[in-house]
């Protein structure tokens, strides 16, 4: 059974973070934090009229002064107006920015539009030529979460590695870098961050065998200026930092053969009081550490938040919140800096609440942690904390050592809070986290793919017995006290994968599916809603032109299964009080049936299809239990699968490249496309006609 771990003994950091980092372990004093506060720069204006990065400044609070739009009178929010994003084939994940009256808003394969934010007016696009064939190296997902701006000029990386910057008034280029190895699979689907000139900027592909790094880049020209390796490569080559030799020594086995990990692929926070940026490490490569790293080791630096001198990229300290993570519990969610009160002293902290379900509250200058507890009801992955707050891992959690046994974890590998970023509001003392609480079926198996990405899981098999029973298990918005250490609301019309903005008009703004709502940001009572026609999933913003304030959000989660087959729905909206704008009437659309052709094909080409399958089409198109998004079909349906000439004009020849499904001639040839088309068919024909349980045995009496 899942153990609920709700108590935390309070103690002094570890003493190896504390020799390493050079600090006592213990705080500054409050009065020259105040002062350093109080002397510190920010990102965006004081009024927060404008917003100008990811989390609209240095904090990442998502946190907006404007309370002209409040709990009082936000039924009388309507929409402004709408601009028409173009592109498909993956998910709207942006935050858009607001500077000079304009807004920014970067798209999926990593274009970037400019508008008017009073009129909507389009004033410029600018498309970087992602190509198409990018799609079947990354990981995970055609997606851009957004910009960051440099005095006049708008920033973002792109999903083949590379940054682009752009003049912000017009969209002419200023400079381009490629920042990754394109003969490897990286890629970039983060928003950097930006601060005294530096782009901070990490990488994705921990799922492809990569070792991670986090980079800092001069914002005039994206010259390197200096990196941070998060895992340690081949001791025999040497060390690029003197921390990765002590790294080394948690590692066993051949680990820089598979790369090891760790990719910083999100969450990044600059801080003008510490002068630190806090970056999360994302997982281990392979996923089980008894394949990865056979006979133990904590496999430094994944699954941490770790500190690094923002001006040298020097380390200064680190938390592990997973060692030897087995689950993909990275912690690259975002990193929200505050001043707290905590125990009646002023502290200045960093938090997170990261996929593993333990909410964390640590000492922004030194690591020391002040907190960790659960924000869900229970997980089984650990048994409690020691005194230096290092999880105790539940030996039968460790799936890599039971072959088929397999284990069925909580919260899920999809997080407990994945990306979707959380929001702070100082005035509740709140923080507002997109919660999402269930289980996930783990089977090691060395070598087994989820899709392309060499996981070393079998996703076609199940742990032995039942998935645990869970009681409140589902999506929920939820509002938690970090000082308290508890929960005070949690909305179960709200979602886990949407992003949420917080205002001080008492205001929490969040969607779940087509409906984008506002709750009170002290009770959680909705308060007000809109249909917005597709999903919205990043985070929504504020901002105030000419005295009057704006909500803005975008939408394109594609809803209902439909994919790239469904209309585009994907646009920037802008609302106010008192809007007239309307949306226009949804387009009348019927879903594919399912109509597939007879089965065909021996026994060997099945086989032959569903390996192919699994390794080249499961991660988008989707398995029993493998990942699925429905922003791509469900191939059952697809009219193609009637014939071999169409289903090859997609697979092979790149027919439909421009939704987003690109050719696969680099990976798979005309014979695997037509085994794949045999396997998928046997899949359509069996959920058209499902064999009927066995008749009950006859009784006798």
């Amino acid at each position: 059974m899942p153990i609920s771990i709700k108590t935390v003994c309070s103690a002094s950091t570890l003493a190896l973070i504390a020799a390493l980092s050079g600090c006592s372990g213990e705080s500054p004093d409050s009065a020259a934090r105040a002062t350093a506060t109080a002397a510190a720069p920010k990102a965006t204006a004081s009024s927060g009229d404008e917003w100008l990065s990811y989390g609209r400044d240095y904090s990442e609070q998502r946190y907006s002064p404007l309370k002209q739009i409040n709990a009082d009178n936000v039924e009388q929010l309507n929409l402004a107006w709408f601009g028409d994003l173009a592109e498909r084939g993956g998910s709207y994940e942006a935050t858009p920015l607001m500077a000079n009256g304009r807004l920014f808003v970067s798209t999926p394969w990593s274009k970037v539009y400019a508008f008017d934010a009073r009129s909507g007016q389009q004033l410029w696009k600018y498309d970087p030529k992602v190509p198409g064939e990018w799609a079947v190296k990354l990981c995970c997902g055609i997606v851009n979460r957004g910009v960051a701006m440099f005095e006049d000029t708008i920033i973002w990386a792109t999903l083949d590695g590379r940054l682009v910057s752009v003049k912000a008034d017009t969209g002419a280029l200023v400079w381009e870098k490629q920042i990754t190895d394109r003969e490897g699979y990286h890629s970039i689907t983060g928003a950097p961050r930006i601060a005294d000139g530096r782009i901070f900027i990490g990488e994705a592909g921990s799922e492809y065998h990569q070792r991670g790094y986090m980079a800092a880049y001069d914002a005039r020209n994206g010259n390197e200026l200096w990196r941070w390796w998060a895992v340690p490569g081949n001791p025999a080559l040497g060390f690029e930092q003197p921390e990765l030799e002590m790294a080394a020594a948690t590692w066993n086995g051949e680990w820089w053969k598979t790369g090891g990990g760790g990719t910083p692929w999100d969450g990044v926070t600059y801080d003008p009081v510490t002068k630190l940026v806090y970056i999360g490490t994302g997982n281990g490569a392979p996923w089980p550490a008894d394949i990865r790293s056979p006979g133990g080791g904590d496999n430094l630096f994944t699954s941490s938040i770790v500190a690094l001198d923002a001006a040298t990229g020097a380390y200064r300290w680190h938390y592990q919140a997973v060692p030897r993570d087995s689950w993909d519990f990275d912690n690259t969610q975002q990193l929200v800096t505050a001043d707290l009160l905590i125990d009646g002293t002023q502290r200045h902290v960093v938090m997170q609440a990261p996929k593993n379900g333990v909410f964390y509250v640590l000492d922004a200058a030194t690591g020391k942690p002040l907190s960790a507890d659960l924000f869900v009801p229970t997980a089984n992955w650990l048994t409690g904390f020691d005194e230096n707050f290092r999880p105790l891992i539940n030996p039968d959690a460790n799936y890599g050592q039971f072959g088929d046994k397999g284990f069925y974890v909580v919260p899920s590998y999809a997080g407990a809070h994945g990306w979707n970023p959380m929001a702070f509001n100082p005035d509740t003392g709140l923080m507002y986290i997109p919660t999402s609480y269930g289980s996930f079926p783990f089977v090691a198996e060395a070598g087994a793919k989820m899709g392309n990405q060499l996981l070393s899981i079998n996703t076609s098999k199940r742990p032995e017995g039942p998935p645990p029973v869970l009681q409140g298990e589902g999506s929920y918005l939820l509002a938690w006290d970090p000082v308290q250490r508890k929960p005070l609301w949690e909305q179960r019309s709200s979602s886990s994968r949407t992003g949420v903005l917080t205002t001080a008009g008492n205001l929490v703004f969040q969607a779940a599916g087509n409906i984008f709502r506002a709750f009170r940001a002290d009770t959680g009572e909705e308060v007000w809603s809109t249909n917005t026609q597709s999903g919205a999933v990043g985070g929504a913003i504020s901002y105030a032109l000419d005295g009057q304030q704006y909500i803005a959000t975008v939408s394109g989660q594609a809803n209902g299964g439909g994919g790239y087959w469904a209309p585009n729905y994907a646009r920037l909206l802008v609302y106010k009080l008192g809007g007239s704008a309307t949306l226009p009437e949804p387009v009348s659309y019927s879903p594919p049936v399912l109509n597939p052709p007879a089965n065909f094909g021996d026994a060997a080409l099945l086989a032959q299809g569903e390996a192919r399958y699994l390794e080249h089409c499961s991660s988008c198109h989707g398995t029993s239990v493998g990942r699925v998004s429905s922003l791509f079909p469900d191939l059952r349906y697809a009219a193609a699968l009637n014939a071999e000439a169409p289903f090859k004009a997609i697979v092979i020849d790149g027919a439909l490249q421009n939704n987003g499904m690109v050719s696969f001639a680099q990976y798979l040839t005309p014979q695997d496309a037509e085994a794949i088309r045999a396997y998928v068919v046997s899949l359509a024909n069996a959920a058209r006609n499902p064999t009927p349980p066995p008749a009950p045995a006859a009784q006798v009496h």
